[in-house]
């Protein structure tokens, strides 16, 4: 029992260190400059890739073992962390960013509900109410920054809805997987980039970043928020308790304001406080069970 406990607090530290990364996504972006959104996620995912190759190397793993996993283990992984870029992308493309991150962020809600019918976690009134929660602050600090939806925009509201259900459900079907290693999320990272690079050559033009800081940018893009963070991410999803990191996952906006206010690349904001405030009452809410034990 004690054994299980130090491991989920383990796994759980591991998923806020993802939280903390997605955190300093928007930041790194800004300071990436203009770099194509397909072309950048060719280039961050290979160096994820490289991440999870040296991680299994390092363990005595060989390279090919990394790539001999069911079918059904590779759809998950290359639906999930690809094809959820993918819907991303698209969304920005039809609809204001302001909105489309809105309807994005639907996805740590959708991970606390569909926790018990795919995960068969049970579902108490503190884990909704904290996800609930964790949502009203979201929504606030989008109000807060103009967000207003308008009918000529649908098309893109629903490529971000389908954000929201690809990466709920990658996260919460990884759990069902709890026997692939994480060593796998390197396959995954190389078999987006190489999606990614196709697409940017189908429909992109190539901008390298213009400056040594912005390649910095996009190196750390790659170490942290389009790489480690997959690997604490599915080794959280698959230890920890699921239904508190998706409530504590909306903690990743408000870090993200905060961190660009931080640096100067956006105006503070009276709605912050409040945003952060729900965010924080729903997180805690959704883990007293962690706190109680």
């Amino acid at each position: 029992m004690i054994i299980v406990a130090r491991e989920r607090r383990r796994a759980m530290a591991a998923g806020l260190g993802a939280i903390v990364l997605w955190g300093a996504l928007a930041t790194l972006s800004v300071l990436a400059g203009p770099v194509p959104p397909f072309q950048m996620v060719a280039m961050t995912f290979a160096i994820g890739a490289v991440i999870g190759i040296a991680r299994a190397r390092r363990r005595g793993i060989a390279r090919h073992a990394l790539l001999r996993w069911p079918a059904r283990v590779w759809l998950l992984g290359v639906v999930g962390l690809f094809g959820y870029h993918a819907l991303y992308f698209a969304a920005l493309q039809l609809a204001p960013p302001a909105e489309a991150n809105l309807v994005n962020y639907l996805w740590p809600l959708l991970i606390v509900l569909l926790s018990a019918p795919l995960a068969g976690e049970r579902l108490g009134w503190p884990h909704l109410a904290g996800a609930v929660l964790g949502f009203a602050g979201v929504a606030l600090l989008a109000v807060g920054r103009g967000a207003s939806f308008a009918d000529a925009h649908l098309a893109g509201y629903l490529l971000a809805l389908g954000c929201a259900f690809t990466w709920s459900l990658y996260s919460v079907l990884s759990r069902r997987f709890g026997e692939t290693p994480t060593d796998a999320i390197a396959a995954f990272c190389a078999a987006a980039s190489l999606l990614s690079l196709i697409c940017h050559l189908l429909f992109e033009f190539t901008v390298w970043p213009a400056t040594p800081g912005a390649w910095l940018a996009v190196v750390a893009l790659g170490l942290g928020p389009a790489g480690a963070a997959f690997y604490l991410w599915d080794h959280a999803v698959k230890r920890g308790d699921i239904r508190a990191l998706g409530a504590l996952s909306y903690a990743a906006p408000i870090l993200s304001t905060a961190l660009l206010i931080a640096c100067g690349l956006a105006r503070p904001t009276s709605t912050l406080v409040l945003a952060a405030l729900l965010v924080t009452c729903g997180a805690v809410l959704a883990s007293r069970d962690m706190w109680k034990r």
